[in-house]
């Protein structure tokens, strides 16, 4: 039974997430290694940061260090070969550019999904100016796909959100990978999702929102995040991966 469970986890795609770790297991690595489980991947972690929270407030972070996350990489990277890395929330300019070194020798030219966590569910700032600028110019530059939601894109366009497709690729053309403009935070009672490619191809995933209430919306990037590196880890195309992605968060 051991040796049969063995050769299946052996056989299954490898999926990295670098991000902290959520004390309520609602959003962070614990929500990602779930989902990996769920959809049929192999979960690996990398740690950022330890946090004190609750789906109401995040009461503490607590950094991981720099050599920590560094050895953590390697140790993964030494043994699996992973394929797909998903990033939630980095910290600081300082984790990000350990992250970034690291992935530019060991996962170039491999999927990679950006999910750019700027601010916490509960709105406590989890990354600043200076780490934005350096995300902007490290991970987002080789990312197969980044996902914000409204806010996180205004922040990267430096002003509001005016028309979502058009958002959507402004912020292709910017960073050069393509783009899941998330719209839960919009108005009304229909989420539209806008994924567009780098060649141009734009989708909607349309959907009424959900009447979650703040548990279950706790972490919800996450999850959508981590369920796209899954289906992209298992041979879906992009526009597959977050198609299926949308409606396993919705169900």
């Amino acid at each position: 039974m051991e040796q049969s469970m063995s050769r299946s986890i052996e056989h299954r795609p490898v999926c990295l997430t670098i991000g902290g770790s959520d004390s309520c297991g609602g959003a962070g690595i614990q929500a990602d290694l779930r989902v990996f489980e769920a959809l049929g991947v192999q979960g690996c972690s990398a740690i950022t940061a330890l946090t004190a929270q609750n789906y109401q407030t995040i009461h503490r972070i607590e950094a991981v260090s720099l050599a920590q996350l560094d050895a953590e990489l390697h140790a993964i990277f030494d043994v699996y070969d992973v394929a797909v890395v998903k990033t939630g929330m980095l910290l600081d300019a300082e984790h990000i550019a350990v992250i970034s070194a690291c992935l530019d020798l060991n996962h170039a030219n491999k999927p990679l999904i950006v999910d750019p966590v700027l601010v916490s569910s509960s709105g406590k700032c989890l990354l600043d100016a200076g780490a934005i600028e350096t995300l902007k110019h490290t991970l987002i530059k080789h990312a197969t796909l980044l996902t914000p939601n409204l806010d996180e894109a205004a922040v990267f366009l430096g002003r509001g959100i005016d028309d979502v497709v058009e958002d959507a690729a402004t912020l292709v053309m910017q960073f050069d990978c393509a783009v899941l403009l998330k719209g839960g935070h919009g108005e009304g009672n229909t989420c539209t999702d806008v994924l567009c490619e780098k060649g141009g191809e734009v989708a909607l995933f349309s959907h009424p929102k959900q009447a979650w209430h703040g548990e279950q919306s706790h972490g919800s990037g996450c999850r959508l995040a981590s369920a796209i590196a899954a289906h992209i880890a298992k041979g879906a195309s992009l526009h597959d991966a977050c198609e299926a992605s949308i409606s396993y968060l919705q169900s």
